[in-house]
């Protein structure tokens, strides 16, 4: 799939999204509360379904032979594919992996920019804190270019992190700025919550991380 091809699913992707979290707010605002709550609990009803339903998914192509573990991560670089996942709790790779995956990724531009990126760490809630080292560190536009191309890095491979902090710079949030943000979503508890601990507390064997 070209480039263009790419950016044009990922707007649909994000217009989608944006359509879902609509609808959603309609629901919290609904005058009758019994309404509000049986609306409610079919969306959370459907995404448990859905979350079960793409788990087997999983667990099944996991079975299916040697190959299985590569379809699987290959789902996981699907843009479509890998936003469910990580709405529902199942993308084969943690959220530190992905970041740093994410990183690697910039370091060629930055370096030829005479700039350097380092990841700090990953708070249990989800906070990404990265350090910028040489030309990143000035003000001049270049530098601004260099920290945008980093977080849209960050914001396309993990859009369920909680901030983006940068070291110098001002603290963002993820819910502002992600591509998809995909943490309204399951912080309004629609949610699959139960899916999402479970495969906290005990990834799946065809998990990666």
């Amino acid at each position: 799939m070209g480039e263009g091809a790419r950016m044009s699913d990922q707007k649909d992707l994000q217009r989608r999204i944006e359509s879902i979290e609509g609808l959603i707010r309609e629901i919290e605002k609904m005058s009758d509360p019994a309404v509000r709550s049986l609306s409610q609990q079919l969306v959370q009803s459907l995404m448990d379904l859905h979350a079960s339903g793409i788990e087997r998914m999983i667990e099944i192509v996991h079975r299916s032979g040697e190959g299985g573990q590569q379809i699987i991560d290959e789902l996981g670089q699907d843009d479509l594919v890998r936003s469910l996942l990580l709405l529902y709790g199942l993308h084969p790779l943690d959220l530190q992996t992905r970041v740093l995956q994410a990183l690697e990724k910039t370091r060629p531009y930055l370096h030829s920019h005479g700039g350097n990126v380092e990841l700090v760490g990953v708070s249990d809630s989800g906070a990404v804190t990265l350090r910028l080292d040489g030309t990143c560190n000035s003000c001049s536009s270049s530098s601004v270019t260099l920290q945008s191309t980093v977080k849209q890095a960050i914001y396309d491979a993990a859009p369920d992190i909680t901030a983006l902090i940068v070291e110098g710079a001002v603290q963002e949030r993820a819910s502002a700025l992600a591509f998809v943000p995909l943490a309204s979503l399951q912080q309004n508890g629609n949610g699959p919550a139960s899916h999402r601990g479970a495969a906290e507390a005990e990834p799946a064997d065809w998990r990666t991380s």
